[in-house]
């Protein structure tokens, strides 16, 4: 996998089994048999192929989260922008690794089947002619998905979402698809393991550490970071981090732990490091203790420390910094609140700037290239919040405009805290506070230095989160909670990415987007 260019190719059938994470049996989507599903093994620049044989009994579709698909919405497998795969079918994804590395994971986007597993991790490798940017000239890459889990079946938590039943607590966390002590790693003395670390949970943020262990963060969502070393960190739902973890310790066994956060009582779930050599003797002394359940203040600080890296290279041999967004005019500021709202069917949906987001009978993908009428609602979500409007449902979308430099700003109304995701795109995550943002908050408020650029951010209860965003890939992208029960009941809206020098998407230079697949499939 080191020329460039590399064609890779994966061949995934996906099917149900009986398993029981925490002690209940229930019916999990396995891939090619495997749950959690099989590595997605990359390279920068690799052509990806990836055939899906859906032996499910309903549609499915995969996205792949963080993976910036350069040009190629068409790839990204969410309802807005793929036909599902029906059952008893096979469809084959293709799309390139551009200009991009890191630590990422896919899952499946429609029908609630994420609370089914179906998950899996993605990693982006250098090109060997980029140095990383850690002295170690021998790491082990491990693979470590966190998450929360509920015994309930998907679709009956499916349904209970329809019926305007809301989640209770979850009933475990799980380490690789496992409950407490079944997950078990080997280390060997002296050398260092690269754990890339996927919360693939429902909507629970979670709490990673390692008994006796300093963790050395690297990377987050395809940026090399500024090293510091954490006892613990907090990885929100749909994050992705790097961390060097050497082992240095005494021959023997230790705790690797996640647990909830936020959440009353907290949740556990152990993993077993034995370095080799020791004897089959549980780790001793007591588990690691994680930061005070509610103490936000803890985790917001943390989310301010990390930082970019701005002198080595990641997916080319120029600097991280070498963009410089503080310089950059900003064209446009779209400020997005969650809300919560009551219908006349009585259902509580969610909503972005009062409209909850619901699917069309087309994806909008395909009816904005065959210019189907009545499925796009432009209007539906405006650029700041207005509270005179009555909460509506609409298939959302938001039109930018090719290269523009745009500010959005995540304004969380709620108790609880909240995360977004964005796909097709990486932003600058510059600020994060209490409170309600404003326009006249200036720079200083701002990292505008050394900003993480990542595609996942977290907004803290009754507060906001701003990031900037050069809008250079076009295509129909979505905008997300990544809370799963938030998203599937509304929260959430497309981002029309559009030209306007070629409003007609079937005109536009491949150069700038690929053309529809030869083999899309269509619907609606």
């Amino acid at each position: 996998m080191n020329a460039h260019d590399n064609q890779v190719y994966y061949d995934w059938t996906v099917s149900y089994s009986k398993i029981a994470p925490l002690g209940v049996e229930k019916e999990v989507i396995v891939i090619n048999n495997q749950f959690p599903g099989p590595l997605l093994n990359t390279t920068t620049n690799d052509m990806v192929s990836v055939n899906v044989r859906n032996h499910l009994n309903e549609p499915l579709l995969f996205t792949w989260n963080g993976v910036q698909l350069r040009a190629d919405s068409w790839a990204d497998g969410v309802q807005g922008t793929n036909c599902p795969i029906i059952p008893g079918e096979s469809w084959s994804y293709t799309f390139k690794m551009k200009d991009q590395i890191g630590s990422f994971h896919y899952f499946p986007s429609t029908n609630f089947q994420k609370a089914a597993g179906g998950y899996g991790p993605i990693r982006i490798y250098n090109h060997p002619n980029i140095p990383l940017p850690f002295p170690e000239t021998f790491v082990v890459d491990l693979d470590i998905l966190i998450g929360d889990w509920y015994n309930t079946d998907y679709r009956e938590m499916r349904a209970n979402l329809h019926a305007g039943k809301l989640f209770p607590q979850p009933d475990g966390i799980v380490i690789n698809g496992l409950g407490t002590n079944q997950a078990n790693f080997t280390f060997q003395t002296g050398v260092t393991y690269r754990l890339r670390i996927s919360n693939v949970g429902l909507k629970t943020s979670l709490n990673f550490r390692i008994q006796g262990h300093k963790m050395r963060l690297v990377e987050t969502e395809g940026t090399y970071t500024d090293q510091y070393f954490y006892d613990d960190l907090d990885v929100h739902v749909g994050q992705s981090y790097s961390v060097l973890v050497t082992a240095n310790q005494t021959i023997a066994s230790y705790y690797m732990i996640a647990s909830s956060r936020f959440l009353h009582p907290v949740l556990n779930c152990s993993a077993v490091i034995r370095y080799s050599g020791a004897d089959d003797s549980p780790p001793t002394g007591p588990v690691p203790k994680g930061p005070d359940t509610f103490d936000y203040a803890y985790s917001m600080n943390q989310a301010r420390s990390i930082k970019m890296n701005l002198t080595c290279g990641a997916a080319r041999l120029n600097p991280q910094g070498s963009y410089h967004y503080n310089s950059t005019a900003i064209n446009r500021t779209i400020v997005l609140e969650n809300g919560v709202a009551n219908f006349s069917d009585h259902r509580k949906l969610y909503t972005v700037n009062g409209a909850s987001y619901v699917q069309g009978s087309t994806p909008l993908k395909l009816a904005d290239y065959f210019s189907v009428p009545g499925i796009l609602a432009k209007d539906a979500v405006p650029d700041r919040p207005d509270h005179r409007r009555a909460p509506s449902k609409a298939t959302s979308v938001i039109d930018v405009d090719y290269r523009n430099f745009v500010r959005v700003v995540f304004q969380n109304t709620q108790p609880t805290i909240q995360t977004w995701h964005i796909d097709g795109y990486s932003f600058f995550f510059v600020g994060t506070d209490n409170g309600q943002w404003r326009d006249d908050l200036n720079n200083n408020t701002y990292n505008m230095l050394d900003a993480i650029t990542r595609s996942t951010v977290q907004v803290y209860p009754n507060g906001w989160s701003a990031v900037l965003i050069p809008m250079g890939n076009l295509g129909m992208w979505n905008l997300r909670s990544a809370d799963e029960e938030m998203r599937y009941l509304g929260q959430q809206v497309y981002v029309r990415v559009k030209d306007p020098s070629q409003p007609d998407p079937k005109k536009i230079n491949a150069r700038d987007e690929w053309p529809i697949p030869s083999n899309v499939l269509l619907c609606g």
